[in-house]
């Protein structure tokens, strides 16, 4: 389920966030849109559009202002096969643009782990795969348009007003409301998954070469155990060996969501049973190999409500930081049921791109809903801060814009940008005060 608005609130998909806005519209169009941030300033109140509400920060609170749902928003405006681009509206969930894609025979380079997020809150908030050539969902546009503070309609690209889109391909919704975004695409491809386990030392006395021979490399590693899960996906010339509809549904869905849910709930009611759980998970995951539509293999179905912290860390710190996290672990009295999900990415050039100039690999942690925090994330992130880690837009952190500002090169550029194109901040909320300043 994506988010929800019940009797005038507003509750993300984690339930962790909640907002009142004082008022809720689906504008249908680039010019309704426009009309809404106009009448929003005459009435001096914010805007802020949301997703499907898989941040687990308060990034989309339109708290006491005007809150733009997505729905209204999905049309698809065109696909130019000439070119490799197709332009859709922001309000379009991924999992819609994939099939789009698939009937017309493309597809996106690269993808994060679900796909039910809208593409304007996917991008604006940084979310990725993994992938040893391949970036960001953001690092795939190739032109946005969008609504600015004065309710102008603008349309930005690398040679159209280049500035505003340095910002705008991940903007956190600080600089307008996205209503269409146009993505890189190319001819649909076949993916190989290897997924195996392996041991906690051995994967990272191997990282740099599975990271660097594989074209897509992540791993999971079960808390309170030496095992890892890893997965290894390759484009293949097919043909397609898709897993079995039966085995399908029964490993990634059944045993991945509702058995995995039922042990959750037994770890959160009786915390001394969590080792033993992580134990009986690691060792549920077994061997596996299937080829299938690129899409497919990138996502998967995550029905189980969880929060999470993530963070990007330099690539060439990634190993030490991970054995320190492993030891972190093994000397608390933390019970952790969620395995800890390791990624990568080549440097980007996106000004809030946590891969901005670094080769990075992402470091993320997880808590089952209703757990207690017992300083977990509170301890991880003194870790990755230690390391100049950089969170995750739309994830659990503590970072306010001090920070952010030594960690991020282009971030006074991100912010003289807001400056210019909006200097009374209408697209603001707590979060993005605290973020990005004042």
């Amino acid at each position: 389920m994506p988010a929800t608005i019940t009797a005038g609130r507003w509750t993300n998909w984690a339930g962790n966030q909640s907002a009142a806005p004082a008022q809720v519209v689906s504008p249908g169009s680039a010019e309704e849109l426009a009309a809404v941030v106009r009448q929003a300033a005459e009435q001096g109140r914010t805007v802020k559009a949301i997703g499907s509400g898989h941040s687990f920060t308060a990034i989309a609170s339109a708290e006491g202002g005007v809150l733009v749902r997505p729905e209204g928003l999905c049309a698809v405006h065109e696909l130019d096969r000439a070119a490799g681009t197709v332009t859709v509206e922001a309000g379009l969930p991924l999992n819609r643009l994939n099939r789009l894609l698939a009937t017309a025979g493309l597809a996106l380079t690269n993808m994060g782990d679900i796909d039910v997020q809208t593409v304007a809150g996917a991008t604006s908030t940084g979310t990725h795969g993994t992938g040893r050539d391949s970036a960001s969902l953001a690092a795939q546009i190739k032109a946005v348009e969008l609504v600015l503070a004065d309710g102008s309609v603008r349309r930005c690209s690398p040679t159209e007003d280049p500035e505003l889109f340095a910002g705008a391909r991940l903007g956190l919704g600080a600089l307008g409301v996205l209503s269409t975004v146009t993505f890189g695409v190319e001819p649909a491809f076949l993916l190989t998954a290897q997924e195996q386990p392996m041991g906690f030392a051995e994967v990272l006395d191997r990282f740099e070469e599975l990271s660097s021979v594989n074209e897509h490399f992540e791993f999971y590693w079960f808390p309170h155990t030496d095992r890892c899960s890893t997965k290894r996906n390759n484009r293949s010339h097919g043909p397609a060996a898709p897993l079995p509809a039966a085995k399908a549904w029964l490993e990634d869905d059944f045993l991945s969501n509702t058995v995995w849910e039922g042990a959750c709930r037994i770890g959160r009611a009786f915390p001394r049973t969590i080792p033993v759980i992580a134990t009986v998970a690691s060792r549920a995951w077994s061997e596996r190999s299937y080829t299938d539509t690129a899409h497919k293999v990138f996502t998967s179905p995550r029905k189980v409500r969880f929060i999470e912290m993530e963070y990007a860390v330099p690539r060439a710190a990634a190993t030490e930081v991970l054995r320190e996290l492993k030891a972190l672990v093994e000397r608390s009295d933390w019970r952790i049921s969620f395995p800890v999900e390791v990624r990568c990415a080549p440097a980007d050039d996106l000004w809030l791109s946590t891969a901005n100039g670094r080769d990075t690999v992402y470091i993320a942690v997880h808590l089952y809903r209703g757990t207690a925090e017992q300083g977990y994330f509170t301890a991880v992130e003194q870790l990755m801060t230690a390391y100049q880690g950089r969170p995750h837009w739309g994830k659990l952190h503590s970072r306010d814009a001090e920070y952010l500002a030594d960690v991020y090169p282009h971030f006074k550029d991100f912010t003289a940008l807001r400056d210019r194109v909006d200097p009374e901040r209408r697209f603001a909320n707590a979060y993005l005060r605290r973020v990005l300043g004042a």
